[in-house]
């Protein structure tokens, strides 16, 4: 697997090795040994699919505060995103920070979101199925998240949504932006 630097300290996109033939592809979706050599040392304990139907769902920034924060593995099986996440960890060289990338059912990248991370995604494709492990449960008293539109982010959302804006649930539209977000997070820089 071909592993990518995002400039985030800790996020990684990895291109897992893809065996095609004419009858299709074989990959694996996660393997924890090669996982841990390329430094992804999370124990996941729960997968989730989430569907998307049209183009222009927005779902995020999302993130469960401590003991409850999640590291993240994602990726498409089918459709196309644009994903975006946000370092949210005080400390860090990054914090405020955002990257953005295209994860689909044809390049099957994955990403790896460490904890103090916010995670967005836009669905770009109809019938989009976004696949996920996390290595936390989920804590509906610990959840948060950040708007959208926050004006800090800045978030070049490549017209993902067209002019009538994203589709978004009522939670997504009542987040607070950065300028009201008191970080739960702390950056320890790994030696």
């Amino acid at each position: 697997m071909n592993v990518i630097e995002t400039g985030l300290p800790g996020l990684l996109v990895i291109e897992p090795r893809v065996f095609a033939d004419q009858r299709g592809f074989f990959l694996e979706s996660y393997n924890r040994e090669r996982f841990r050599a390329v430094g992804v040392n999370a124990d996941f304990i729960q997968d989730n699919h989430a569907f998307s139907a049209e183009p222009g769902v927005l779902r995020g920034f999302h993130f469960q505060r401590p003991p409850a924060a999640q590291a993240k593995l994602v990726w498409v099986v089918a459709g196309k995103v644009l994903d975006v996440v946000v370092d949210l960890r005080v400390g860090s060289p990054t914090y405020g920070r955002t990257f953005t990338g295209e994860l689909s059912g044809r390049n099957q990248r994955r990403m790896f979101i460490p904890k103090g991370f916010g995670h967005a995604y836009a669905v770009l494709e109809p019938g989009t199925h976004f696949m996920y492990k996390v290595d936390a449960p989920y804590a509906p008293d610990l959840e948060g998240g950040i708007a959208w539109d926050d004006p800090q982010l800045a978030v070049d959302w490549q017209n993902a949504f067209g002019e009538e804006g994203p589709i978004l649930s009522a939670k997504d539209r009542e987040l607070p932006g950065m300028t009201d977000f008191e970080s739960p997070f702390s950056y320890e820089e790994k030696a």
